[in-house]
């Protein structure tokens, strides 16, 4: 079954018909099979071969939905079930059911528990409810999260991701917040097709404008367009065949080399070695958005469309992610890894951590949760430094910031939710605390073409290498290797393993893929550099490997060493490697070896008496570049103070090793006869004569020379594998720049993100200071207003406290400045023969009924009294007005005084 997934709100005001809790959420389609009309419907009702689709409503109404299906093509059935997502308030009756029949012919449903989706119905969400599709059926969950972080959205797209995976679409339309987003990276992993609405087309364009920021968006359509784009990308898609059956596999290969070529020109980055199904399915998606049907016009049209080229590379690069995914994973790692690394960590030391493919964040954050809360609990004072690098420029931007939905309530503890995130209530998003933040360092990072960071005791790298080949693995593995410390430990994904290295790692769980580093001499750092640095490196590895192979063939070595030995009369030997390491050793060697001072080795050129040693060397590197026996009689070597003569033969052992096995060399050590010099001096001190002897002694004395400067040859070389050395030194110490790059870039975002800040208060400051002001000036108008007027005026609280007065008002009442706050009865007034105030202003606060009344003072003043309830713009009573306006004159003029 094919199945798309779209989000929908109304683009046109219309009469508000749905209540406000009713958001407009998602459609959801995959895939379009043949088109179903009048009498074939129950004949095909049971065909999973057709398009589900999920439609939403907005709060404003149903004129998007109205636009999408309206320009669908009139009178040809559509062949697809729609499936309708919305947010829904929990007592919230819907009507939508009775709202979306006005606009078709479809038959509509709301969804009950384990329905059956049908071709050319519309299926509605209930309230309170978070739905999924399996195996082309709509289940109903009760919601786990609260009210207000609920997102089914993405709860829908998630599923119908794991279930349809490349043959999913979702379309996010018009709604505010977010929901939705991190479905839509659900759905591009597994290579869907996402379609997204125009914010200018939107009358709540939040949801849109997430979905579009994050880069996955493969169209952006008004809802009028989206039915003939769906139409066509659906029949492209799943109609026939996405690469012609009469291409050739040869040239259909040759086009992906092309494609490798152009990505690695623009974008730096060369996925030759990545596997070539996934990067087919990618192609192949990217064919279908674009409409092009053969491969080779679609290199034609990348290398004619940059944009195109980083779109591609965007969707090469999407990688499914959520916090502590895989959650018995994480367990094991916290359970067998975390407590074991830090217990062995020195107090005030750094334990350092590489997150590889880090994605969004999410993975690396996790780990980060995971220390913080085992330093917590032991109160350790290791600090944690984390090292969390991806290709993807956009994701690590994503990452640095922390910030993510409230979808991540599914995958973390509500615990840790409200210990390590903040939470924003305007948008419902939340922020990783910065606690957690100062334990990463984000950095922009390839694993084929950067060097790696080096001295790391744990390396996380999960669900990346399932998308390369081979080849490339047998390079990052030994990678691994050289970048951790001795006893470092790697994380895994599910589907991925070691491979061959066994010999590198040791396993600590199988089922979840956690491996140790094996503490095996320099080899494997050898071989990690040669893997992706220096060719010289990579010769050196086979060298250097050595003791490892042969000590795991102790008994196979030994019995060919006696037969060999057997051969030349079992004489003295020591089996060794072409760099003189010491494997195997037969007979009774002390005349000829003897311990070097210093530090024990097992070397044995260190090892060779004096009168050995020069020869021994010579012999070795002859032998070894040769590959042919090499031979000394007649050496001197100095033993408890005396010389004796010694036959030095060098052999290369032949072992039946595969190829690329380390070379082998049996050296053997025989007592030998006088030398023609000795035979010499003999006869010259016996006094007969020369008989050829000199010219013995000449032939020796060339020898010997020849013999040193074989010696001094082999020394000059040793020199140049130093060099090498030097250079691969070298090497970690670009990967030591790295990292200080690396946390030089975060230095550098966080002093853009404090200057944003600055520059966000400031502005709030100045705003601020502009109220004020205004707030003054206001102040003082009505201040001005009310003394101008000559109408004394009290203005009272719900307690009857003073809050304000004007000046006029002292005449009637005996009020200072310092009265404000005080109780109007415990104020003398000046009013004779009348001590209701405080009972009639209390009436008044009651019945919400002005009162007026004529009042005279002592001095013989007449004024006319009001008490009305004190009303904010909102029509909130929060106290009286009391009013005395001056009516002497008034009086007087009507001839009552």
């Amino acid at each position: 079954m094919k199945y798309l997934a779209i989000r929908r709100c109304a683009i046109t005001k219309k009469k508000k018909i749905i209540t406000p809790d009713d958001k407009i959420s998602a459609i959801s389609v995959a895939g379009r099979g043949p088109v179903i009309t009048g009498d074939n419907h129950k004949k095909n009702a049971d065909n999973s071969n057709f398009a589900v689709v999920g439609i939403g409503a907005s709060a404003g109404g149903l004129g998007a939905f109205e636009a999408f299906f309206s320009a669908m093509p009139p009178g040809v059935e559509t062949g697809m079930a729609f499936v309708l997502v919305q947010h829904l308030a929990p007592d919230h009756k819907s009507i939508l059911a009775e709202l979306v029949k006005r606009y078709t012919r479809m038959k509509v449903f709301e969804v009950e528990d384990a329905m059956k989706v049908q071709p050319d119905c519309a299926y509605i969400i209930p309230p309170n409810k978070d739905m999924a599709f399996l195996n082309g059926t709509l289940h109903l969950m009760e919601p786990s999260s609260p009210r207000g972080m609920r997102l089914p959205i993405d709860f829908f797209f998630r599923s119908l991701a794991q279930d349809q995976r490349e043959r999913s679409i979702c379309i996010v339309l018009s709604g505010t917040g977010n929901d939705g987003m991190h479905g839509i990276r659900a759905v591009k992993g597994e290579g869907g097709m996402v379609m997204a609405q125009s914010p200018d087309s939107t009358e709540y364009d939040g949801m849109p404008r997430s979905a579009i920021a994050t880069g996955l968006v493969d169209y952006i359509l008004t809802p009028q367009q989206m039915p003939e784009q769906l139409i066509a990308y659906v029949k492209n898609a799943f109609g026939k065949g996405l690469v012609p059956s009469a291409a050739s596999e040869v040239k259909a290969e040759n086009a992906l080399k092309k494609i490798f070529i152009i990505l690695r020109s623009f974008t730096g980055h060369d996925f030759s070695h990545y596997k070539s199904n996934t990067i087919s399915r990618r192609v192949e998606r990217r064919m279908m958005v674009n409409k092009i049907e053969t491969l080779e016009n679609y290199v034609q049209y990348i290398q004619k469309k940059p944009e195109e080229v980083e779109a591609l590379f965007r969707d090469l690069l999407i990688g499914v992610t959520n916090f502590f995914r895989d959650a018995e994973a994480f367990e094991n790692f916290d359970k067998n890894i975390v407590e074991s690394v830090l217990s062995k960590k020195p107090s005030g030391t750094a334990l350092r951590v590489w997150v590889s493919g880090c994605s969004t964040g999410e993975e690396a954050y996790s780990i980060a949760i995971i220390f913080q809360e085992h330093l917590e609990r032991l109160k350790g004072s290791c600090q944690i430094q984390i090292f969390a690098t991806d290709i993807d420029a956009r994701a690590i931007e994503a990452a640095r910031a922390g910030i993510y939905p409230a979808s991540i309530a599914a995958d973390i503890s509500p615990e840790r939710l409200s210990r390590f995130f903040t939470h924003n209530p305007e948008d419902g998003t939340f922020r990783i605390k910065k606690i957690i933040r100062d334990m990463l360092i984000f950095s922009e990072q390839s694993l084929i073409k950067d060097p790696p960071f080096s001295k790391i005791d744990i390396i996380s790298c999960r669900n990346l290498l399932i998308y390369m080949d081979g080849e490339l693995q047998k390079k990052i593995i030994p990678m691994f290797h050289y970048a951790l410390n001795a006893s470092g430990y790697l994380f895994l994904g599910n589907s991925e393993s070691i491979g061959d290295f066994a010999d590198l790692f040791s396993v600590i769980d199988r089922k979840w893929k956690l491996y140790q580093r094996k503490d095996i001499t320099a080899c494997s750092g050898a071989h990690a550099r040669a893997s992706i640095m220096t060719p010289m490196a990579e010769r050196d590895f086979a060298a250097k490997r050595s003791r490892e192979n042969v000590a795991a063939a102790k008994i196979s070595i030994r019995e060919m060493t006696e037969r060999e030995l057997l051969l030349q009369y079992a004489p003295p030997c020591v089996i060794v490697n072409e760099r003189g390491d010491i494997l195997y050793i037969h007979g009774r060697t002390g005349k000829y070896l003897e311990p070097s001072p210093g530090e024990a080795g097992v070397n044995v050129l260190k090892m060779a008496r004096e009168g050995l040693r020069y020869e021994l060397t010579s012999a070795l590197h002859k032998a070894a570049a040769n590959n042919a026996p090499v031979s000394y009689p007649g050496l001197k070597v100095k033993t408890n103070g005396n010389f004796t003569n010694v036959d030095l033969k060098v052999r290369p052992l032949p072992l039946p090793c595969a190829e690329g096995s380390p070379a082998l060399f049996m050296i053997i050590l025989e007592d030998g006869g006088e030398t023609a010099l000795e035979n010499y001096i003999k006869k010259e001190d016996a006094g007969s004569p020369p008989d050829g002897g000199e010219l013995a002694k000449i032939n020796e004395l060339e020898l010997r020379l020849k013999a040193k400067e074989e010696y001094l040859r082999s020394t000059l070389e040793e020199m140049e594998t130093s060099n090498e050395e030097l250079k691969s030194a070298n090497e970690e110490l670009q990967s030591v720049n790295e990292e200080l790059q690396s946390a030089n870039e975060e230095l550098e975002t966080s002093k853009e993100e404090l200057q944003s800040v600055n520059e966000e208060l400031s502005t709030v400051n100045t705003e601020l200071q502009q109220k004020v002001a205004d707030l003054s000036r206001v102040n003082n108008d009505m201040n001005n207003l009310l003394a101008g007027t000559n109408i004394g005026t009290l203005f009272l609280d719900h307690q009857l406290r003073v809050r304000r007065f004007t000046p006029a008002v002292r005449r009637v009442i005996n009020l200072i400045s310092a009265d404000i706050g005080r109780p109007i009865s415990d104020i003398v007034c000046k009013i004779k023969g009348y001590a209701d105030l405080v009972y009639d202003t209390r009436t008044v606060l009651d019945t919400l009924i002005p009162k007026e009344s004529e009042v005279q003072t002592p001095d013989g003043q007449w004024y006319q009294m009001r008490i009305q309830p004190y009303r904010t713009m909102e029509n909130v009573i929060e106290g009286a007005v009391i009013t005395f306006s001056e009516i002497t004159e008034i009086k007087r003029i009507k001839g009552l005084l």
